[in-house]
């Protein structure tokens, strides 16, 4: 795994590279290398540097969805969306529901002027989508009165004691800048809101890790039930319609969830059945096996880690390499 995750960063040209691994509940191994940027003066990486961990921030949402299952704001998954979002345009959304919304199946998608248009019928095809994501965040919003991180603070995060997760709005010395251009300086990639909107989460290693170890123990902590089991299952239980075509990944709530192993899945052939996966585009993966009870969150600062047309393999390579570890 440590060789495998630093010959990625050298090739990618990612300035930093951080690994936590938790088995049977305890950090078996914590690694971190390279600099906060890629200029000659930035600090080493450590345990409290803080990664934006992009589209891996869907989890977040995902547990909140389940929450809302769990607590009867939402009906069903089967409930249509246009029930929340009656300024869209009926025709538009059609039978799109909740189901299609966390599982990449609901074929909507936002032209160059921000206008919601359909890209195929819900549920016919899988297409990974922005839109999803920020009609579901203000749906968390409207049902509950408050964004999102701020119902998981208070439901989740305060709980557990995590100090190093939240969506930040202003640069510090803490947060891993991010790498767009090799060429060209780190960015700093915070956002101008906490409401969970902006890909703006940033999160320590050891911290993303624990993120897993929650789903991993149904919820519960040193003991204490900080989560009901009931919504941990919601979340990470395959949601995706069962007529889509089989080489199209499954999802619970935005996890990757293996059943099968699936030409479009970015979970490996070997990966157990059971186990669960979220990545992000700057290089973040928690991969959970529930099978070998090992969570393992890997950490970069860079865009587009994988090359375009390789990156499957790439990310399918890794999770292999994590379940031949500790099979």
């Amino acid at each position: 795994m440590l060789s495998w995750v630093e010959e990625i960063k050298e090739r990618n040209k990612s300035p930093a590279a951080a690994l936590t691994v938790i088995k049977d509940n305890e950090i078996v191994l914590e690694h971190f290398s390279g600099t906060y940027s890629n200029t000659g003066n930035a600090l080493p990486v450590n345990e409290y540097s803080r990664f934006n961990v992009a589209s891996a921030r869907k989890s977040y949402l995902g547990l909140c969805v389940a929450f809302a299952l769990y607590e009867g704001k939402i009906h069903s998954l089967d409930e249509y969306v246009s029930k929340h979002f009656q300024d869209i345009d009926p025709d538009i959304l059609r039978d799109t529901t909740i189901r299609h919304m966390v599982t990449h199946t609901h074929g909507l998608d936002e032209n160059s002027e921000g206008e919601i248009i359909r890209e195929f019928n819900p549920g016919e095809k899988w297409a990974y989508r922005g839109i999803n994501i920020k009609l579901m965040t203000q749906l968390i919003h409207i049902i509950y009165g408050i964004p999102f991180p701020e119902y998981l603070y208070r439901k989740v995060f305060s709980p557990m004691g995590l100090k190093r997760t939240w969506w930040e709005t202003q640069d510090n010395n803490g947060l891993v800048k991010v790498i767009i251009d090799p060429n060209k300086n780190g960015e700093d990639t915070t956002g101008s809101m906490e409401n969970g909107v902006e890909s703006n989460l940033f999160v320590s290693a050891r911290e993303f890790a624990l993120w897993g170890n929650l789903f991993l123990n149904n919820g519960e902590i040193n003991g204490n039930q900080i989560v009901p089991k009931e919504v941990i299952e919601l979340a990470i239980s395959i949601h995706t319609p069962n007529y889509l075509a089989k080489e199209f990944p499954r999802h619970g709530m935005f996890w990757y969830v293996q059943d099968i192993p699936r030409e479009l899945s970015e979970l490996g052939d070997r990966v157990p059945s059971g186990s669960f996966q979220i990545l992000g585009v700057t290089g973040p993966t928690l991969l959970v096996i529930p099978k070998y009870k090992v969570v393992v969150a890997k950490m970069y600062n860079k865009r587009y880690n994988y090359g375009n047309e390789n990156y499957l393999y790439y990310l399918k390579k890794f999770s292999n390499i994590v379940a031949d570890t500790f099979k």
